[in-house]
């Protein structure tokens, strides 16, 4: 006699309930894996159990992979089948994804603040940790990378100032050696001229006297008597 089918209900006893989760969910991870070996299919399995615990299963562990394939191939088929009005929901259901993603990239960012830390679990927080630490490694080496940068900047201008500063010396010292020379090229044509006059007047002097000298009465009377009393003794 054959056997009978099997009404499918859930099982009230806890205890059994849950000797049969875990032996179909064995028998179901089994079977997963032996169609994506034998088919060469891409397999993603997920199963959560009545206390939310995760359980799941993905070939060539590429869970994510596949997810995003699918998501990408429903999105394609509903946009090739429906109507205006379903691509209006399409980009509903579009802006809800973006949302929920936005509201998580927030909280993250919250997480790495150090806010709302209550809920996260002890791997959570440990991966908090983590990339904490990867990303103060990231900002010691561009900080440093911008200081020796800086560093290396300054002693660059420090280098053409000490050129400049040696160029200006030299000038300085090409300028003094050339001011006594300009002097005395001045000082010259003064002495020479004064040295002219002197002659000069040496020159008129004797020849003063040269006269004095032919007519030392004229020069005595013109120098002694009056010029009325010259001209009574004329007469």
């Amino acid at each position: 006699m054959g056997r009978g089918r099997v009404t499918l209900k859930r099982i009230e006893n806890k205890i059994n309930r849950q000797v049969t989760f875990s032996k179909r969910r064995s028998g179901l991870l089994k079977k997963a894996h032996e169609i994506s070996v034998l088919c060469d299919a891409d397999v993603a399995l997920i199963v959560f159990s009545t206390k939310g615990k995760l359980c799941e299963y993905s070939t060539d562990s590429a869970m994510e992979r596949i997810l995003e394939r699918y998501e990408r191939y429903s999105y394609t088929e509903k946009q090739l089948n429906t109507t205006h009005h379903e691509t209006q929901g399409s980009w509903s259901l579009e802006y809800a994804k973006l949302k929920s993603r936005i509201e998580l990239l927030q909280k993250t960012q919250r997480n790495l603040m150090g806010e709302e830390l209550d809920s996260l679990s002890l791997k959570e927080l440990q991966n908090l940790e983590q990339q904490l630490d990867t990303a103060l490694k990231h900002i010691r080496l561009r900080k440093n990378q911008l200081m020796l940068e800086s560093i290396s900047q300054l002693q660059k201008k420090d280098k053409e100032m000490q050129d400049q500063n040696n160029s200006l010396s030299k000038q300085i010292k090409e300028m003094e050696k050339e001011i006594p020379i300009h002097h005395q090229k001045h000082e010259i044509k003064p002495s020479f001229q004064l040295d002219i006059l002197d002659n000069r007047n040496i020159c008129e002097e004797a020849r003063m006297d040269c006269e004095v000298e032919k007519n030392p009465r004229q020069n005595q009377i013109a120098t002694v008597m009056p010029p009325w009393m010259v001209q009574h003794m004329n007469k």
